[in-house]
This record gives C-alpha cells, structure tokens and sequence, in this order.
C-alpha cells in the first residue's frame, strides 16, 4: 500500500476511487496535480483496489505484443503534459529518454506500458492496494458517501475493516473476462485446459505442451495467442485450430478519420444521440474496436507463409464464421467442440486438448457494488444507469454529491469509454466537474469530422458561425 493516512472519520476525502486500473490511476495523478496547487484548489483523494499491486492484463504480456495507441496516449498528457506522471517523466526517471527517442517508437510494447504504470502507481501518493471496497452507501444526515472496505492480508485473506467518507466517489473497477454459455462449465472445472486469454502466459508452458490447441475469438487477443502458439510449434506439426463467430479475420479500423471516433467531439456527439440510436450502433462499430492491428495479421500470413516454402502446408486451421454450439470432455483430457458454420448451416465436432478463450471482456456491473445507491439511481429504458456528459451517474437530487464512472458508460459515450487514448481527456473532464472549475482547459474541437449537421464556430473566427443551407422540403 502506498499513500498518506486515511483521514479521520470527521475529515471526508473530496474524492474516493473505487479500482485503480489505467482509468482511475489516470484520474488520481491528475487530481495530485491538483492536490500541489494552491490550498483553494486542492483535493483530499483516497483509491482503493482489492489486489496486492497494480498489474495491467499480465497474463497478455506476449512478447513483442504493442499497444494499439500511441505512447501520448498515457495516463496525462493529453489533458497535461507538463504531468511529472507522464510517459516520458517515466523514461526519464530511468535514464531512457535517448534509447526512446532513437528507437522511434510511436506504439510502446504493453509490457513497457505496465511498468511505467506501475512506476506510477508506486510513487503516486493516496493509492491503497489490499483494500476491498465492500459496499457504498450515501448518508443523508452528513450529505457524505460511506465506503466500507476490508483491509486484505497478501494471501487475500481479510484482516480488519474499514470506512471512509467522501463527498465524490470514482468508480473504475474495469472489465471481467467473458467465457460463452457452452463454455462455463469446462472453464469453471479443474483439471480442464480451457481457459480464457487473459490468463494465457499463466497457463502458456502447458498449453504449449498439449497435442492440438484451439484458439476461440478474433479480435487481436486471438490473434497475438494464435501467432505466439504458431510461432513455438516445430513446422509441419503445428496442430492448432483458429476459430471465430465474425465472417472473417477482419482487420481494425486504423485510418486517420475513422480514429476520430475516438476523439471527444464523437463522444459529444454520440452522448446527444437519442438512446435506441446508440443502442443501434454500438454492435454495429465492431471494427473501430475489436479488430485485429494489421501488423500482427501480416505477421501471421508471414509465418504460415514461411512454413510453405520446403513443401507442404502448415497443419493449422483458421476458420471464421464458427460459432460453438455445445462443449464437453472425452475422457478426462480433451474436449470436445460442436461447431456450427453461421453461413453454410453445417455442424461439425472438434477433438482438442486445450482451448484458449479470446472472447472479449464484459463491463463489470455497477449494481454489485453499488447496490446501497439503487433507491438513488435514474435508470434507462433498458434498466441501465443513466450517466451525463460529465461522467455522472443520474442520481436523485436529494443525493449531493457525484458518483462517476470510467469504462461503464459505453451505452451512453460510445465505443471510446474502454479506449486508453481517451482516458486523460475523461479524467480532466470529471476533475472540472467535480471543482466546478476548469483545472484542465479542454480542447474546444478535436476531430476533422463534423459527425452531426449541427453549428459550429468557424475556425479563428469566434462568433461567426459557418453558413448553413436550410433544407427545404418542396411540395
């Protein structure tokens, strides 16, 4: 645990954290730069995360694997790159900035961007790991929130409990791996080699170890499992399966205008859209965020490509437009797959021994945790939260202060509420909120695209606004 002493009960924080992943982590180095100002502007902050120390998806730290932002995309700069918490303060703290600047390298591997986060989230002040937040409640009578926690032991065993108060809480607990229906059953068995990506490296030695391999999802976690799996097999001798429900091994959206949708002007604008329209057009942007990086599918081509060139054909299997029907054991080392092809119509089984589940991660439900707000809570006509242009959940009046949220909000901001490169901005935006002032001065216009038919100042020229025909319907 790093971070000053919990306040006295009589002394509530102005913000508590709830998760210290990338978002919250973001939002609390942003809230210290705060917290050096002036007395008037300063924050009393507390974070708090069950885990022992801040680990971004280690189980996905393949070697050579990059992220798929730039490295200004970090948890400041653009909302502050005067930040000592940005990536380069992080390079520079470790005598790398000339390594960096030769290597010319505007994508970072996701093993250098764990480590600078957990550079700063050794250093950062106000952060509590072993601490789980048990429940949240809102006290009429001190107009404060109550976090109650459970101090944990490093074997995870709870130790003492805990409460804090806050008039602003943060929440950013992040996303869960997501296992099929058919699959629960065998992931959840132990003793079963089936088991979702993000504990890949954990399991890496035994899988690779096994006869055949399936690798199930194809997004760029499928694709990063699937190339490091081909990568290790002797050629000739390969055996593994590639399979995914979408028609085709489809790379991400990666052109300049289409990444404008992940710029605050298309969250603006997706927030205002009425709500079955966003309902609509999520599934539909699969590919602005669940793509695969069109490097690691040329990589892929170049590897099975490679295993051609002495004869023959590498024995791995890549198939799109499967979905598994139904999964079970034979005997009590393999499994086996029942497989339907979405547009033939045709079945198949598959016998394997060992699965890897590249199927994605689901948002964690807000309700869990935040059951003790429900009576409080304006909901959608879906029965999700309602959440503002701020970040705000939708609370009743007689509830003062704000609770926000970082990456539950796709249904209301769109397919940029997981994306690392928005995370400063969003961060920014909740602290202006949450002070009722402008620490952070926002971007007035950050896309090319003008995603509505709506006026806008003209560039330079403040007040006039670019002419606008009217359409007319004739008669």
């Amino acid at each position: 645990m790093t971070g000053t002493p919990a306040p006295l009960p009589h002394q509530p924080h102005d913000l508590v954290g709830i998760g210290i992943g990338p978002f919250n982590l973001s939002l609390a180095a942003l809230a210290h730069g705060l917290r050096t100002g002036s007395a008037a502007d300063g924050l009393t902050t507390a974070f708090y995360d069950q885990r022992p120390a801040f680990h971004w998806h280690a189980g996905l730290l393949i070697d050579g694997t990059t992220l798929q932002v730039p490295f200004l995309a970090d948890l400041v700069t653009l909302a502050d790159p005067a930040s000592p918490w940005s990536f380069l303060g992080y390079l520079k703290d470790h005598d790398r900035l000339f390594p960096f600047y030769f290597a010319e390298r505007f994508h970072i591997e996701r093993a250098e961007y764990d480590a600078y986060c957990r550079w700063v989230s050794d250093r950062l002040p106000g952060l509590h790991f072993g601490h789980q937040v048990d429940a949240v409640r809102w006290n009429p009578e001190r107009a404060l929130f109550e976090v109650d926690f459970t101090r944990l032991d490093p074997h995870g065993g709870a130790e003492s409990l805990g409460r804090a108060h806050a008039r602003h809480i943060a929440v950013g607990i992040g996303t869960e791996p997501h296992v099929p229906e058919p699959l629960r059953p065998l992931a959840d068995a132990p003793g079963v080699p089936v088991i979702h990506s993000a504990d890949y490296l954990d399991h890496r030695e035994r899988l690779l170890a096994a006869g055949h391999i399936t690798v199930i999802g194809s997004g760029q976690s499928g694709a990063e499992v699937f190339l490091d799996v081909l990568r290790a097999r002797p050629a000739g001798a390969e055996r593994v399966h590639w399979l995914t429900r979408t028609g085709a091994f489809a790379p991400m959206e990666y052109s300049k205008l289409g990444l404008e949708h992940f710029t605050p002007d298309y969250v603006r604008y997706f927030h205002a859209l009425p709500e079955t329209v966003r309902d609509d057009l999520v599934p539909r942007q699969w590919q602005l965020h669940k793509g695969i990086d069109t490097g690691t599918i040329a990589a892929i081509h170049d590897e099975l490509y490679r295993r051609t060139l002495h004869g023959g054909w590498p024995d791995a299997v890549l198939t799109p437009g499967v979905r598994v029907r139904t999964a079970g054991r034979v005997a009590t080392t393999k499994v086996e797959l029942h497989l339907e092809h979405l547009q033939q119509g045709a079945r198949s089984r598959l016998i394997t021994d060992a699965v890897v589940l590249a199927t994605g991660y689901r948002e964690r439900p807000l309700d869990r945790l935040l059951v003790g707000l429900d009576p409080y809570m304006r909901r959608d006509a879906s029965g999700r939260p309602r959440i503002d242009e701020h970040f705000r959940l939708g609370l009743d009046p007689a509830v003062t202060g704000s609770v926000y949220v970082q990456n539950a909000e796709r249904h209301t901001h769109g397919v940029g509420a997981p994306d690392l490169g928005l995370a400063a901005w969003r961060s920014a935006t909740i602290l202006n909120s949450l002070t009722g002032k402008e620490p952070y001065p926002l971007p007035r216009r950050t896309a090319f695209t003008s995603f509505g038919l709506e006026r806008r100042e003209a560039p330079g020229i403040p007040g006039q606004a670019p002419r606008l025909t009217p359409l007319e319907e004739r008669r």
